[in-house]
């Protein structure tokens, strides 16, 4: 069973749209019984909270299900239950690497770094752009899925 987790700093925009992606993938490739995804926060703003009205809006109009998800904040298990703990911008991917205690874990990275982009996904609470984060988080996780798939194989 391979574990991804996706981390932005309150878990109510990017990281369960990507969270909500990523599992609309897995189950349409017929590997929901091999990945299983999870989103979290790196701060206690949102906890229990549904996610953002702009990332439910934007989900439902491609029809991907958020059902289920409530922000969390990361806990230093989610280290070991994880296989990759993906920050959705440099700012995340700090603040995990400071609250799990592991400053250079190549399970920990940046989302776009797998991607031709190699940077941060705008953070549409700030930027009001979901469609602009949508398309990013859509293209993360199609390459993605593509690497676990291959180190499945």
């Amino acid at each position: 069973m391979m574990r991804v987790l996706f981390v932005c700093l309150g878990n109510i925009c990017r990281s369960p749209m990507a969270e909500a992606v990523m599992r609309d993938l897995v189950e349409n490739n017929g590997l929901s019984d091999e990945i299983t995804v999870d989103s979290a926060a790196t701060s206690g703003w949102h906890v229990g909270e549904a996610p953002h009205k702009g990332t439910l809006s934007k989900l439902k109009e491609y029809q991907i299900s958020t059902t289920g998800i409530k922000a969390r904040q990361l806990q230093e298990s989610d280290f070991e239950q994880f296989d990759y703990i993906i920050g959705m911008d440099s700012s995340n991917v700090r603040n995990i690497r400071e609250m799990l205690g592991q400053p250079d874990h190549p399970k920990i990275f940046r989302f776009l770094d797998l991607t031709p982009h190699k940077k941060d996904v705008p953070d549409p609470y700030y930027t009001g752009d979901f469609q602009e984060t949508y398309d990013l988080v859509k293209e993360g996780c199609e390459v993605l899925l593509k690497k676990i798939m291959k180190e499945m194989n």
